[in-house]
């Protein structure tokens, strides 16, 4: 090549020796800074500036108007990974096309989200796809696809998974640690982002907040272990943002910010999301690592050589030849057209007595209630509307708006202090400049407006609808609308459209005080202060709390129960603010529907027995006696723009609903684990465990004909089973049926799920319509990961193919065998027993070998902890056993059903990962000695870490 064309630009050559070449032209000080987020143009080479990170989980988000489809959970409700490909297509397409306007907007997206929903109070459920890790990886695979792109060369966006690895709390989010035994690792959270990976379709990951095991996710060996084992692409790894100083600064797990990117970088982070656009002190600490010799150059460059891998399949050295370089499609009609029908196929019809659908054509009364009725929510990864449609707005467009009538049913209150009525000043709801519409590559830099005046007191005061959305949790709306909010100057006004923003400031809390209340304002922790001036929220120890008196106007239930009466059926909308009580950052604390918002559909049902309640969340709800008591209920996700018509449309029967719910609806609060436990094989969570009764189970949803299962038949071809069976629509309505596969294992020798999705086909079929469905199924499906021996494993015996319409409504089933031999027990004179290779515990937690790599286990409170393995074959008789330790505690051993267990009391010096090796007083021909195939048990208490057990035979 030329000087002035160099090799990295030469498009005939592979990525690889492109990127080689641009490395080697680099400096060492270009190439540390390519590693922080926000990466600086090298001028000198026609290099431009590259961020890492656009979010685009259910459209383009933070960067101004743009398509907003259904949620996360609701694109996985849809169980059509078809329909959710489109939808990557139509996002990455518009990322590309702003792209060409504002170059704030990357092309590497932050998405999708693939941690499995495994319990219902965790507060990001809103992002992820299902408590199932096979429906999780396909529909991630499809919708990685579409951000892709299909092209064999260059990529419309570079997608990246989120969150490694086993994350689903917000509860002190960046210091709990995730135990995660073996099985749970391999059956459970790495198939949530393997096949996306295997397909090519993903350009990397981002490594979660929390702690696996003991040891951070940003310092994960499974990167490197597991991760990049699975594709010959060279994948990137993005932290989370300020994740890196938290090594240090929250989780204590190093001692300096250099020991900490160090650590990182070895790990294989490759991009550092720190300090914002301020690259300086990632920058800073890189060299600090590089000159106390933590680190060196090579480290450095494996991480840019990935990130530039990224920047080429995106085309930017080839703007000549990149396809989607003159993408321009922004909010087309083929955009909207697909908002709506994702929000369509979003719709779970959980209960009907025929009540649905409504028959336009009849002219019904139609109320439409609830604090959800005419509203479209959108969440913290939402981008702004360009268009929107309500739940009144699609009913009263489907039904006529002569037809409906509507309440929200909250209290409209006025709130009385010493000086008067607080009071929104004339000219207060004046248009400004909305935050939202200007777009942020982090709207929670955005503050507040204060251009409007803040609150007043007099005697006539201003009317405010108060909406508790449980827990205590109100906000306060102005006549013209807008919510009281507080901006940086702590001054209440009535300035914002909606709940919003990374510290909600909409958000109060009545608090009993005397004959009244103090309003305490939550996103500042401060109380409310009257003073002469106007009205805010008091700094700490310098304005006393003004004490408020409630005077009810008028009773949201009271609005309800007339509007019931009055109409031939109702249709109450309930549900969460994506904002409030669950969202990034909080977990919720209960499934109960707001108890507002139950008192709301119990009066509107004694009213009117034809009463529908719609729950439109993130998240499920317990609401049995709802489900005993309404003729009809649904569920769907907030469902974007095009919300409110989808929902009117499947209420009037122009489509059948036929969304499947992706996660369990359990019957109350009581069938939870505890948020923390990640053990969903010894917790019993999720359907493949669950021994209740949920309330309604995975996979559920009705829709409004009847669908025949007949022919099931599996045989083995090669290494896979063929599957197939007939779906007939038995019913009078054209409609789409999910139909299920499901697979068990009938004799399992270990835990083993009730059944586990295996396949799944989302088809539409006309009245009478049938069709012969085929599953290819592989063998290693039916198969379960092997602590005994360390490798995935299908066991010998026999297997139910069931075929069906949920994970409980089970039509067919026919059984296979696989032929084999019997499980082999535990080789323990040979390999040992590493501590985490449990087959069952009690009271233990998995922690951190080391600060790189492997697994002990250790108890996880003051009492002892027990570990459980099965079927360990001691051949002729063992004549030392030792154990490989740290802390101060005891290690006991013993047969199951065995004589008196042997122990040990260790206090090894040190730390958490100063190791010692001692010897348990195992003595031949006491009665005490282990031999043959036995079950053992091992007892720790204190602070000891078992790493792992060692046995020597007798004849040694």
């Amino acid at each position: 090549m030329t000087a002035d064309r160099p090799p990295f630009r030469d498009p005939q050559l592979p990525f690889g020796k492109r990127v080689d070449d641009l490395l080697g032209r680099l400096t060492p000080d270009e190439r540390i800074a390519m590693l922080h987020q926000f990466a600086p143009a090298v001028d000198r080479l026609g290099v431009a500036a590259f961020r890492t990170g656009q979010e685009a989980l259910h459209g383009v988000a933070w960067m101004g108007p743009a398509t907003v489809f259904p949620q996360a959970v609701g694109l996985g409700a849809t169980w059509n990974e078809e329909l959710v490909r489109r939808v990557g297509e139509a996002v990455s397409t518009e990322v590309r096309a702003m792209r060409a306007h504002d170059d704030r907007v990357g092309l590497n997206v932050w998405a999708p989200t693939v941690n499995l929903l495994r319990n219902p109070l965790w507060g990001r459920g809103e992002e992820g796809y299902s408590e199932d890790p096979a429906l999780t990886s396909a529909i991630a695979t499809a919708y990685t696809r579409g951000l892709r792109g299909d092209h064999p060369v260059y990529w419309r966006t570079a997608p990246v998974l989120k969150h490694w690895l086993a994350h689903n709390n917000e509860t002190r989010r960046d210091t709990t640690s995730s135990s995660v035994r073996p099985r749970v690792l391999h059956e459970y959270d790495l198939r949530a982002f393997r096949p996306a990976v295997e397909a090519g379709a993903v350009a990397g990951v981002m490594p979660a907040y929390n702690l696996v095991n003991g040891r951070p996710n940003h310092l994960s060996p499974y990167l490197a272990e597991h991760l990049r084992t699975w594709t010959d692409q060279e994948l990137l790894v993005c932290s989370d943002a300020g994740a890196p100083s938290n090594l240090v600064d929250t989780e204590h797990y190093l001692d300096t910010h250099e020991e900490a990117v160090a650590a990182a970088l070895r790990a294989g982070v490759d991009s550092f999301t720190d300090h914002g656009t301020d690259s300086t002190p990632t920058t800073a600490r890189v060299r600090g690592a590089l000159d106390r010799g933590l680190i060196d150059a090579s480290d450095v460059d494996a991480a840019v050589r990935r990130l530039l891998h990224v920047r080429f399949a995106l085309g930017e050295f080839d703007p000549e030849l990149d396809p989607y370089a003159d993408t321009r499609a922004f909010d087309t009609a083929e955009h909207r057209a697909l908002a709506r029908e994702a929000a369509e196929q979003a719709v779970v019809l959980l209960a009907n007595d025929g009540t649905l659908p409504l028959d336009p054509a009849a002219r019904p009364r139609v109320a439409v209630v609830g604090p959800l009725a005419d509203t479209c929510k959108l969440d913290w990864y939402s981008g702004t509307l360009i268009h929107r449609s309500t739940p009144l707005d699609g009913v009263r467009d489907r039904f006529g708006a002569d037809r409906v009538t509507h309440t929200e049913g909250v209290d409209t209150v006025r709130l009385r202090c010493a000086t008067g009525l607080l009071r929104v000043p004339e000219g207060a709801g004046a248009d400004g400049p909305d935050p939202a519409e200007r777009g942020a590559l982090d709207p929670a830099l955005l503050a507040g407006r204060t251009d409007l005046p803040p609150l007043t007191t007099d005697d006539r005061g201003s009317e405010f609808a108060l909406t508790d959305w449980g827990g205590g949790v109100l906000t306060l709306r102005a006549p013209d609308g807008r919510h009281l909010s507080v901006a940086d100057d702590r001054w209440v006004r009535a300035s914002a459209d909606q709940p919003g923003g990374w510290v909600v400031q909409e958000t109060f809390r009545l608090e009993p005080h005397g004959d009244g209340h103090l309003l305490r304002h939550i996103g500042t922790g401060g109380h409310v202060h009257v003073a002469a001036d106007g009205v805010k929220v008091a700094a700490a120890d310098e304005e006393p709390p003004t004490p408020f008196t409630v005077e009810t106007v008028r009773r949201g239930v009271d609005e309800v129960t007339a509007a019931a009466a009055d109409a031939d059926v109702v249709i109450v909308v309930a549900g969460n603010d994506p904002h409030i009580n669950g969202r990034e950052t909080e977990d919720r604390t209960t499934l109960a529907l707001p108890p507002d918002q139950d008192r709301l559909w119990r009066a509107a049902h004694a009213a009117n027995p034809r009463t529908v309640l719609v729950l439109t969340s993130s998240y499920p709800y317990a609401v049995p006696d709802a489900a005993a008591a309404l003729p009809a209920l649904l569920w769907t996700a907030h469902g974007g723009q095009a919300a409110g018509t989808a929902l009117a449309r499947v209420l009037a029967g122009d489509v059948s609903p036929a969304g499947r719910l992706p996660q369990t609806w359990y019957a109350a609060d009581d069938d939870l684990p505890d948020l923390l436990d990640y053990d969903v094989i010894g917790g019993r969570q999720t359907y493949l465990y669950f021994d209740g009764r949920p309330l309604h189970p995975f996979g559920h949803g009705l829709t409004y004909t009847s669908f025949a299962y007949a022919d099931l038949a599996a045989e083995r071809r090669g290494d896979a089973f063929r599957v197939a069976f007939t779906v007939t629509n038995t019913g009078p309505v054209a409609s789409d049926e999910v139909a299920q596969v499901y697979v068990r294992a009938l004799a399992p020798a270990v835990a083993r799920p009730h059944r586990e999705l295996a396949a799944h086909r989302r088809v539409h079929l006309a009245p009478g319509e049938a069709r012969r469905l085929a599953f290819d199924v592989p063998v290693t499906a039916l198969g379960c990961w092997d602590v005994a021996h360390g490798r995935w494993t299908v066991p010998a015996g026999e297997y139910a193919f069931q075929a069906g319409a949920s994970s409980a409504d089970i039509r067919l089933d026919t059984v296979v065998r696989v032929d084999g031999p019997p499980p082999a027990p535990r080789p323990v004179l040979t390999r040992g027993l590493a501590a985490a290779d449990y087959d069952e515990q009690h009271g233990t937690v998995i922690a951190d070998r080391s600060r790189t790599s492997g697994d002990c286990v250790t108890p996880g409170g003051a009492h002892p902890g027990e570990l459980l393995f099965r079927a360990c074959d001691l051949g002729a008789g063992t004549g030392e056993v030792t154990v490989e330790v740290s802390g101060t505690g005891t290690v006991a051993l013993a047969v199951v059903d065995g004589p008196d267990p042997v122990s040990l009391e260790v206090a090894v010096p040190g730390g958490p990962y100063d190791y010692a090796v001692h010897r348990l007083p195992v003595v031949a021909g006491d009665g005490r000695e282990l031999r043959g195939v036995r079950d053992l048990r091992v007892t720790l208490t204190g602070s000891v870490r078992l790493a792992e057990l060692r046995f020597t035979p007798a004849d040694a």
